[in-house]
């Protein structure tokens, strides 16, 4: 093993000198990191953001050492306390890796053994480095999951993985992180799929553990408001590069390069004080790391290209802190943002007077094993009497943390589950308890679009076939050259090329996924589609690319959506009305713009207040609204108001009964018994 050298006090805990690490593949090397140098100093909270693809993941994994065959670090130093951790024999960085530097995925899934407790994982994590023994572990165990805000640690440490929350299981990898108190944690995208309220815990974490502990943080994102919020500098990464460099203050408010300036207009916001329902996006692909195109590698998609940009600018300092990859702001001055890019407002969506869908207190039970012979059964009540209407061309939004009962009412409403009690009515049809042979001919008019796109695509199927089959399921077309052609439409449609018709579902970007996604709820011709979490996953030009197809298939077809995310700026921009879901029950519902202007009930506030803005003078300025606690059960929700036991507000009269959803002026609707209080 290298001798470790010893470096000054003031000299930085992580140097990353020309790193390249690539994938060598028979069609050639892929060069997915292709000469990152960077500086990380002690104590330090260090953003990397950049699309899917940009070399975030590979350039983390290689400071890691988690390299996979075929990828290879090929060139550079990784200096770490002195050390080169891309010249460290196998032993010499499994003594870092875990001990010196930690990892957190996007994931928990995918990094905890589903089959061992929580206790061994723990254990095993402190005990492998020799730092503590069993009995030492254990104690941290239960204390670290404490430091973490996981209730009744001493009963957590003894679960399985899969009986936590997404949440919780976030909160036990980042417990395993910091377990052998590292001077360097890397979070690989950790509040990806988390929603808000979540998502604002795991952050306010992060925040504290770097405070009390002196943990170097690199946090990974596609969020810029994540970056935002945690983040002292930022790296944006672009084809394998580091683009631009800089502190969030100025980066996020002033970019200096036209990649990030790109990122931030793609991105929504809560406080966005246009009303356009279009993005802008960052027109064409990024290039084939195989082979990267001469010059900057972001010119073919930059609108602000100049002729000096057909040679490769170096990263050049642009002012103090800061450095840029451009030729067009080389001289220190800002992006003048060209008028060819900027978005088109969406004409305003003209609802009918007649709603498409009526729900009239809908309630769905699960029945859950009794915990003895003799015990009673447990019901679980995943949506406890909803109702709400969606007006034909309207697109109403279903926000609230997970668990809520979103997904769970948009499988009620397609009828894929069947209701334990109320009524639902599409188009005049009663179609509660319909039976399937007469919801089939109503089918074609609902369709749903899923969260991940690759598990509801028939992996041995090519897109060809799979948007063929509801066509012919249901006598749309005769005959396979009328199926091809209605095929070709649907791409089309979506943006995609015909000849992608014959590829299979694993040689597709997430985004084209969740485009062919689309083209399948659409192949039917319906007018009501549910989308569930459709763009969580995605990248924010990604994201954007998909929020403008549907801005305009709506504009062009006709469509209603039902649409549910738990990102919020997502929500505010493209939807009419908002619905708030807690534990089963409509908080509020309202027009879009009037709930984040005056939200009425606290825990439409406390959502709002925990989504994250790409503004860090924003993001300091703002009040947060703490909430107490997890979420109660479903299977014993509290009586009175069910948001009682974590509100700020919460008064004795809230416990007594529960609220009826009563409508306030403006057409706002909130349950709660003292409105606009907080």
């Amino acid at each position: 093993m290298p001798a470790t050298v010893d470096a000054p006090a003031d000299a930085p805990l992580l140097q990353v000198r020309d790193l390249r690490t690539w994938f060598l593949t028979d069609a050639g090397p892929v060069r997915a990191v292709d000469g990152v140098s960077f500086d990380l100093h002690r104590g330090e909270t260090l953003g990397i953001v950049g699309e899917s693809g940009s070399g975030k993941s590979v350039c983390a994994k290689s400071i890691m050492r988690l390299l996979d065959e075929p990828a290879r670090i090929v060139e550079g130093t990784i200096l770490f306390r002195g050390r080169d951790l891309a010249h460290l024999d196998e032993e010499g960085i499994r003594a870092v890796r875990g001990r010196e530097i930690a990892m957190v995925f996007q994931d928990p899934m995918t990094s905890l053994n589903p089959v061992l407790r929580i206790a061994r994982q723990l254990v095993e994590a402190m005990t492998a480095h020799g730092r503590f023994t069993v009995a030492a572990a254990r104690t941290r165990a239960i204390d670290l999951l404490r430091r973490m805000g996981v209730s009744a640690p001493e009963r957590a440490v003894q679960s399985y993985p899969h009986q936590f929350s997404g949440g919780m299981r976030q909160r036990v990898m980042l417990a395993m992180g910091f377990s052998n108190e590292p001077s360097l944690l890397i979070a690989d995208e950790p509040t990806t799929a988390l929603d808000v309220t979540i998502q604002a815990q795991i952050l306010d974490l992060l925040r504290e553990l770097n405070a009390d502990y002196g943990t170097a943080v690199i946090l990974i994102s596609h969020d810029l408001g994540v970056i935002a919020n945690v983040c002292a500098r930022v790296l944006v990464m672009y084809a394998g590069e580091v683009v631009e460099e800089g502190a969030p203050e100025d980066l996020l408010t002033d970019p200096r390069h036209p990649y990030t300036w790109a990122l931030l207009h793609a991105a929504p916001r809560l406080d966005a004080e246009t009303e356009d329902r279009r993005l802008v996006t960052i027109e064409g692909q990024p290039p084939d790391p195989r082979a990267w195109p001469e010059g900057c590698r972001f010119r073919a998609r930059c609108p602000f290209a100049v002729g000096k940009c057909a040679e490769h600018p170096a990263l050049l300092p642009v002012g103090p802190g800061r450095a840029t990859r451009c030729w067009v702001t080389q001289d220190g001055g800002p992006l003048h943002p060209p008028g060819r890019v900027s978005a088109q407002a969406a004409p305003a969506t003209t609802a009918h007077p007649a709603p498409l869908l009526q729900v009239e207190d809908v309630q769905k039970h699960f029945a859950l094993p009794s915990d003895g012979l003799f015990a009673p059964h447990r019901l679980l009540r995943a949506v406890d009497g909803v109702s709400l209407q969606v007006m034909r061309g309207e697109t109403v939004g279903l926000v609230g943390e997970s668990g809520c009962g979103k997904s769970t009412l948009a499988r009620l409403v397609t009828r894929l589950y069947e209701p334990t009690g109320g009524r639902i009515v599409f188009d005049g049809h009663d179609i509660t308890h319909a039976s399937q042979a007469d919801i089939r001919p109503l089918r074609r008019r609902m369709q749903m679009i899923f969260q991940d796109p690759y598990a509801s695509l028939n992996p041995r199927m090519s897109v060809g076939e799979i948007l063929a089959g509801p066509l012919k399921l249901h006598g749309i077309v005769a005959g396979d050259a009328a199926a091809r052609t209605r095929v070709r439409e649907l791409l089309d449609l979506v943006g995609l090329p015909a000849r992608n018709a014959e590829r299979f579902p694993h040689e597709f970007s997430g985004g084209q996924r969740q485009r062919i996604s689309i083209a399948r709820a659409l192949a039917v011709g319906p007018d009501f589609v549910v989308a569930d979490e459709p763009i969580s996953a995605l990248d924010v030009n990604i994201q954007a690319q998909i929020i403008n197809l549907m801005v305009d298939l709506q504009e062009r077809l006709g469509l209603t959506y039902l649409f549910i995310a738990h990102d919020l700026a997502v929500v505010r921009h493209i939807c009419d009305r908002i619905v708030v879901l807690y534990l089963g029950k409509v908080m509020e519902v309202a027009r879009a713009a009037d709930l984040f202007a005056r939200p009425l009930h606290p825990y439409t506030r406390t959502l709002i207040s925990a989504a994250p803005v790409p503004d860090p003078r924003v993001e300091r300025t703002r009040r947060r609204v703490p909430m107490k606690g997890e979420p109660p059960s479903a299977i014993s929700p509290p009586s009175g108001c069910r948001f009682r036991t974590r509100c700020p507000v919460a008064e004795a009269h809230c416990a007594a009964e529960e609220p009826p959803l009563m409508a306030m002026a403006g057409g706002q609707m909130v349950a709660c018994h003292f409105p606009g209080r907080i």
